[in-house]
């Protein structure tokens, strides 16, 4: 396992800085970004995305099943000025409703939708957490890219590294773990984010089942994650490489704007 995955704070840190510097202006050539909005992250870890916003005077709701990274960012937001404006929530969002919540301007799914089961059915839900005028920020690594599968969280150093291995059949693939001493927790992680990957063409094809209109999209060859990670230039996806099903193979992060 590389050593930031066991590095909340610095994983926080990170997800600031990308916010930051790619995230906030990719929404903002859609949307106008002020201090009167309510902004929520499904999946919010440590709440990292969100304290760009609020520290632009925006209220933030951070929802995560993982009560214990909730636990570390309502420490992490512990002494902020804006505290006020902060509300964490640890639960399944399958549990919550839009009364639980409150409804809004944009909500921000970076890096979740990927590992949500029954995804069409969740598409369908979200809206009902948007204000009229709300926006829905997605950010995901397509299934078939070479990272898709989460591997990097291995403890095996040889298989962290080692791209496109989660594409195998899930028997051989769960052969292949334990072979390389995968624990059992481990191994039943990576089969769960196996069953749940997500390619761009079935994302399309949920969005638009569920009536969502596409504002923007954007396909990156080199994530803008890896810029803070390992120093790599941000590069989008060459149209010549762009086709449709080939593309999630070369597709690192692939961003998008809806709404209703």
């Amino acid at each position: 396992m590389q050593k930031r995955h066991a590095d909340r704070q610095n994983y926080f840190q990170e997800q600031i800085l990308v916010t930051e510097k790619y995230i906030i202006p990719y929404i903002g050539n859609t949307i106008n970004i002020s201090g009167e909005m309510t902004v929520a992250e499904i999946g919010c870890g440590e709440g990292g995305n969100l304290k760009p916003f609020l520290d632009i005077g925006c209220r933030i709701v951070g929802i995560d099943i993982a009560e214990n990274k909730i636990e570390n960012a309502r420490e992490y937001y512990s002494s902020h000025p804006g505290k006020a404006n902060t509300r964490f929530i640890a639960e399944d969002i399958y549990n919550l409703r839009p009364e639980d919540t409150g409804r809004f301007d944009l909500i921000i799914m970076r890096d979740t939708i990927e590992h949500i089961p029954d995804q069409e059915l969740f598409l369908g839900m979200l809206k009902n957490f948007l204000k009229p005028e709300g926006r829905i920020f997605f950010a995901f690594p397509p299934w078939r890219m070479p990272f898709g599968g989460h591997q990097q969280i291995c403890e095996n150093k040889f298989l962290s590294l080692m791209p496109y291995i989660h594409l195998l059949p899930k028997p051989l693939y769960k052969s292949v773990l334990k072979l390389f001493g995968e624990s059992s927790a481990k191994i039943q992680a990576l089969q769960e984010i196996k069953d749940t990957g997500i390619s761009i063409s079935r994302f399309r094809s949920y969005l638009q089942r569920n009536n969502y209109h596409v504002e923007r999209e954007t396909f990156y060859l080199i994530n803008p994650n890896y810029e803070i990670k390992f120093k790599l230039k941000v590069r989008k996806l060459p149209d010549i490489i762009n086709v449709p099903h080939l593309s999630d193979f070369y597709t690192t992060a692939y961003y998008c704007m809806a709404r209703v």
